[in-house]
């Protein structure tokens, strides 16, 4: 993912992550501030009422026919009320009135009500007659959440005692309303928002990568020999990485040719010498004179490895900038694998390995011997530093249709999972479990390069029962 898109996807989920709270928790507890303002004018219009009503009842005066005149002409007027972007056109306040026991002695909505308990059956009486605050909210339809009626009590005070309760009951209808043109208003409003968001959040995503563009072109340049210069950047921390760049690349033009030859050679050499010294120590041992023989051989045979490997290190050095190979050769690849091990034998005995080994002995393959060879012996290099003392190599070849498969397979740790991706860069190594210590890191590259120059190819998996297996696909000849 480039950087440009991580910078801008990581502003969008920092602005999802710090505003779709705040934006939820607005939309959703608006309907309560709304009714909150709505219910803060019921308890004062109920008071209000409770007050007049009480004065009217200690005075002797209080008709409930009264009352159901008022309501009448209140429910029969026309209004025509502009509120903001909502018209009112009729009252929907009612009340209901009840005596020191709860029982109901007016109701503006529906006068057969008269004579029923409240205080066994509504919480806002219930609660006011002990002389609490008494609301509540109940729906007349309880699929519909839309329904909510307030009802909000306050006590009737006559003579100094609670002679009985009014309560307001206005319908959330209008609420519903008012709070739908804010909700929509509101969304517009923060959609508009979280739009020009992501558009800044774009736009400084191209403004803080473009310098890292210019300075990637300008290393892609240099890295084609192309002459170009040097690019115009900020004066940030990446106007001092670019500097930098700079001098790393004019300190390192001149040594990377010489680098890349001590590399390859202190690699390559590395598994001769050791067979060698290998060698020279066991003969140091008592032994018979045909051992003897055979181990002086050995350093005969890895002596003349090393001066092949000098002789030829013009040609291993230009091998990842070959497209196909300019030398080929029919090549009988049981005789690469006997000497890959032959080149092994004193480094396998000295560990106490057992090479188990099963490949046809008469498929021909076409194709340059030295890298071939030297690829082989890479790949059993790897299996022996990882292998335990006494331990076991298995070899074994295949073919399937027109591809030899040779595996080499070890019974060590195996690779961990971090590491999987990386074993094929340059550089990369493990540490061996014998003396703690890495390899150069070029041999599994060297490998893969062979692989890929031959039109094959290379893995490395980790075997179910333990230690890793080594597949390298060569096409074979036809027989």
């Amino acid at each position: 993912m480039r950087l440009g898109t991580r910078i801008f996807l990581c502003y969008v989920a920092i602005l999802i992550i710090c505003f779709s709270f705040p934006i939820k928790w607005t939309l959703d507890n608006l309907r309560i501030r709304y009714l909150e303002g709505v219910e803060d004018s019921l308890s004062d219009q109920a008071n209000i009422l409770a007050s007049w009503v009480g004065v009217q009842m200690e005075n002797g005066n209080f008709r409930t026919a009264e009352l159901v005149e008022v309501f009448k002409d209140v429910n029969n007027r026309k209004l025509s009320a502009r509120i903001y972007s909502m018209l009112k056109t009729h009252v929907d306040m009612q009340i209901y009135i009840t005596d020191a026991a709860g029982i109901v002695i007016f109701d503006s909505e529906d006068a057969s009500r008269v004579g029923e308990n409240y205080n066994e059956k509504w919480r806002d009486v219930q609660l006011t007659l002990r002389g609490e605050y008494g609301a509540r909210s109940t729906k007349t339809d309880a699929k519909d959440p839309d329904s909510s009626v307030l009802h909000v009590a306050a006590p009737i005070m006559a003579a100094g005692k609670i002679a009985g309760v009014l309560t307001v009951v206005k319908p959330t209808t209008t609420i519903n309303m008012l709070l739908a043109t804010a909700i929509t208003r509101l969304e517009l409003v923060f959609g508009i928002s979280t739009l020009v968001a992501v558009l800044l959040s774009f736009l400084v995503s191209l403004w803080m990568t473009s310098p890292i563009k210019r300075l990637t072109q300008y290393a892609d340049d240099m890295s084609n020999g192309k002459r170009t210069p040097f690019p115009r950047l900020d004066k940030s921390e990446i106007g001092e990485m670019g500097k930098s760049f700079e001098r790393m690349q004019e300190a390192l033009e001149g040594k990377r040719y010489v680098e890349g030859y001590v590399q390859t050679l202190t690699h390559e050499i590395k598994s001769p010498l050791s067979a060698i010294r290998g060698a020279a120590e066991l003969l140091e041992e008592k032994m018979a004179p045909d051992q003897q023989a055979r181990f002086l051989g050995n350093i005969r045979n890895e002596a003349g490895r090393i001066q092949d490997i000098v002789d030829r290190l013009l040609e291993l050095s230009a091998l990842e900038n070959l497209k196909i190979l300019e030398k080929r050769e029919k090549i009988l690849f049981s005789s690469l694998i006997r000497a890959a091990l032959e080149s092994k034998d004193a480094i396998l005995s000295k560990k106490g390995l057992r090479v188990v080994s099963q490949f046809p002995s008469d498929v021909m393959i076409e194709g340059e011997p030295f890298l071939l060879r030297q690829a082989l012996s890479n790949l059993l290099q790897n299996a022996i530093d990882f292998s335990p003392a006494g331990g076991k190599i298995e070899l074994k070849g295949e073919v399937a249709g027109n591809m030899l498969n040779l595996s080499v397979r070890d019974y060590g740790p195996g690779v961990p999972d971090y590491a999987k991706p990386k074993l094929f860069d340059k550089f990369f190594s493990l540490q061996r479990p014998d003396t703690g210590k890495k390899s150069t890191g070029l041999g599994l590259n060297f490998v893969r390069e062979v692989a890929l120059l031959h039109k094959g190819d290379i893995s490395l998996d980790n075997c179910p029962d333990g230690g890793l297996r080594a597949l390298l696909s060569i096409p074979c000849l036809e027989k």
